[in-house]
């Protein structure tokens, strides 16, 4: 008799489980790497043009969820040619030495409703530090879209050095956006 009775929750977990939906198919083309700070009081705005980043996604099965990000440092582009290759040099990301960013996750929790908080290791030029990114994702048919943002202290990870470590000059403080877009992958099973 038991038997009987664990077959229909067997059959209804696996027909559950089927329409699960896993977003692990980055579009490159439609996400952006932005970033936000203040020069002398002014607040400035620029963005990564390139960087790479895989994901693995899906609302049911959060405890699963993984993330890895590279930004290419070279690609920074800050409004002005001549701010590109400053910041491009030693004193700031020292992109010979250091041509990358990398974040790992180490965890995703769900927050509530479609808000979401991802933790893991964030490494700019041979530091590596815990960082926390909170995001909202929504689902549009079998388009998963991420949008976050958290603030880093670029002192913590030398950016910006010598003259540069004037916080009156460069505030410590940037703010990093992601809207990061991907397609489901085929449904899965758990």
């Amino acid at each position: 008799m038991k038997k009987l009775l664990i077959l229909p929750l067997l059959l209804a977990g696996a027909i559950g489980s089927a329409h699960a939906v896993e977003f692990n198919q980055v579009q490159l083309n439609s996400s952006m790497m932005t970033f936000a700070y203040k020069q002398m009081g002014v607040p400035l705005e620029g963005k990564f043009r390139k960087f790479t980043a895989q994901l693995t996604f899906d609302p049911a099965r959060i405890n699963a969820a993984q993330a890895k990000l590279e930004v290419d440092l070279a690609s920074i582009d800050t409004g002005s040619g001549e701010g590109d290759d400053e910041v491009a040099g030693k004193l700031w990301f020292n992109t010979k030495a250091y041509p990358a960013a990398r974040f790992v996750s180490g965890s995703v929790k769900a927050l509530g409703g479609n808000r979401y908080e991802t933790s893991g290791k964030l490494t700019i030029k041979g530091r590596t530090l815990d960082v926390a990114a909170p995001f909202a994702f929504r689902q549009e048919g079998k388009i998963g879209i991420f949008d976050g943002a958290f603030t880093l202290k670029r002192l913590d990870y030398a950016i910006g050095e010598g003259l540069w470590a004037d916080v009156g000059t460069v505030a410590d403080e940037v703010r990093i956006v992601f809207h990061i877009v991907t397609n489901a992958a085929a449904p899965i099973k758990k």
